[in-house]
Order: C-alpha cells, then sequence, then structure tokens
C-alpha cells in the first residue's frame, strides 16, 4: 500500500504484479487549459487515464458568473471542489473501486496531481500515491509511454466512506483569524510566491495581498532538482523552521486557487508532520469576499 509517494522502480514493480492499480495523468497549465490534454495524448503512462483539472477536479462554473451552481461545490474560489458525491460518481464513471491502489503523476513538479491525491484523501481513499518526480522520472527510469486516446474502462461503483483529510471552509478560516494557540489554533501557510503573498502582483485574482497572519512558503520549495521531493528530514527542517513554536497540526494549507497548495501538505507528511488542513477555496475565494481583510508586504 503507498498512501504518499511511489517512485517508479516501485510503480514498474507494482503494475507488473497485477495487483488492482490505476494510474491518473493529471498534467495541466493554468495559461493553456487544453495543453494538459495534448501533452496526455501525446505521451502517457500506459493504461494512465486523464484527470482534467477544470472539468474532473473541480466543479463546473457558470460562464456568466464564474461561480458554481448552489449546490455543486464544496468550495468557492476559481477551482470549486465539486462536492464529494460527484467526485465519487466520477471515480465510479472511469472504473475506479475502493479496493484500488491509485497513482497520480504529471509534468509539473505534482503541482496538479497533489489536487487528485487530496481528493482521494477526502473521500476515504487511503491507497493514493504521487509518483515521485512524475512522467519524467518515470522515463528516466526506463519505462514504457504510449500515446493516444484513454483507454475504454468498464464503470464501477466508487462507495464513499468518512474522510481522511480536512477540508477548511472559508468560514473556518476567517472564525480561526487571530487564534494561534489552543485547541482551535490556525497557521496557514501561503504556497503563492513571495511577490504574490507581498501584494506586489497580483496576474490572477482581483485583490493583491494575503490573508493576514499567513506564512508564506513556496510550493517548489519541496522540490529538489531533480525533480522528485527532498529528503524527508531536510524538509522536516524547513517545515519546523517556518512553524516555529507552532503546532503542525494547526497547519492549513492555501494558494491561489486550492491546487498548488498540496505540494505543501504531501511535503509535511513526507516529513512525518501530520494533520494539516486544506483551505480549497483559497486566496481565490477569500479575496473576492470585500468583508474579509487583507494584508500586504
Amino acid at each position: 500500500m503507498y498512501t504518499t509517494l511511489i517512485t517508479a522502480k516501485q510503480l514498474q514493480t507494482l503494475l507488473a504484479s497485477g495487483q488492482p492499480c490505476m494510474v491518473f495523468d493529471c498534467s495541466f497549465t493554468l495559461a493553456d487549459p487544453q495543453a494538459g490534454a495534448a501533452m496526455y495524448a501525446e505521451s502517457h503512462l500506459p493504461g494512465a487515464l486523464y484527470a482534467h483539472l477544470d472539468k474532473h477536479l473541480s466543479a463546473a462554473k457558470d460562464p456568466a458568473t464564474g461561480k458554481a451552481a448552489p449546490g455543486t461545490a464544496a468550495s468557492g474560489g476559481r477551482h470549486p471542489l465539486p462536492t464529494r458525491e460527484a467526485f465519487a460518481e466520477w471515480l465510479g464513471s472511469v472504473g475506479f473501486n475502493n479496493s484500488m491502489q491509485a497513482v497520480v503523476y504529471d509534468r509539473q513538479n505534482a503541482n496538479y496531481c497533489g489536487r487528485l491525491w487530496w481528493m482521494l484523501k477526502w473521500v476515504g481513499h487511503a491507497n493514493v500515491a504521487v509518483l515521485d518526480g512524475g512522467l519524467q522520472a518515470w522515463q528516466a527510469a526506463g519505462g514504457a509511454v504510449e500515446s493516444g486516446s484513454q483507454p475504454q474502462t468498464s464503470a464501477s461503483n466508487y462507495a464513499l466512506v468518512p474522510e481522511l483529510i480536512a477540508l477548511a471552509t472559508i468560514e473556518t478560516v476567517a472564525n480561526r483569524l487571530s487564534n494561534t494557540t489552543g485547541d482551535n489554533a490556525q497557521t496557514l501557510i501561503d504556497a503563492r510566491s513571495a511577490p504574490r503573498f507581498r501584494g506586489e502582483v497580483e496576474p490572477l485574482d482581483p485583490v493583491a495581498g494575503h490573508i493576514p497572519g499567513a506564512l508564506n512558503r513556496l510550493f517548489s520549495e519541496n522540490i529538489g532538482p531533480d525533480g522528485c521531493f527532498r529528503p524527508a528530514d531536510q524538509l522536516r527542517a524547513e517545515f519546523l523552521t517556518l512553524l516555529g513554536n507552532r503546532d503542525p497540526a494547526s497547519v492549513v494549507h492555501h494558494c491561489g486557487s486550492g491546487v498548488s497548495a498540496l505540494p505543501n501538505m504531501i511535503a509535511m507528511e513526507i516529513a512525518g508532520l501530520h494533520g494539516s488542513a486544506l483551505f480549497a477555496g483559497s486566496w481565490s475565494e477569500w479575496c473576492n469576499d470585500p468583508t474579509r481583510p487583507v494584508a500586504q508586504g
């Protein structure tokens, strides 16, 4: 059972064993939402299915309002989470079931596949791992690739079970904004770049800045020059330095839209710092409400 990371060699062994496993390619580019599907069609792991950030890992948005229809989303923001029920329905539609090992990967340093890793934990699926180093590591290890459209699969029933990971709502984040100690303590970690965090630039959202009190750690700092996550000891030391005397279990990760925050959460799991939550709506949900406070600098 793999629950955080899996190496290319480990995945090769797993696939050769014939154990129930489904591999998902989550490659994506924010600037060109169709590019990920094209990357998948050009080359992907044999048998892998494509999980599109906008179509499969987010609730559909009304083009006129830019928001999901009432009752269809579990968060706000630019990439609103679908409901757990809708996501489970999609899993079943592609043939994924509760007994399978899931492996997720992309070509962008786990920036997008982390979303699917988190969502599977959110619907109660423990056996999901990120392919460390992504497609590049797979090919470097001699793994085969194929091109073309994804394989046909038979539908299954994916049964919802209790969450294994916490979703923080905008109301929870707001209510705990001044809580730094105690059982309801909250430590916000923002995964956006330092200039965006400080409010010097804002290319995507209507307001620049960050949630008051948040700490900043760019998501890509968790990845080494080889494209794999940095060693557990290094990640642990870096996060403990960032947190100071704050409880790791009080951490709520966020970013612009709840996607690139996940490499920080995965890194904390690798480091043995468990119990953090995700504010999926992130800055894009927070700053679209004019009543929410904003900090800069």
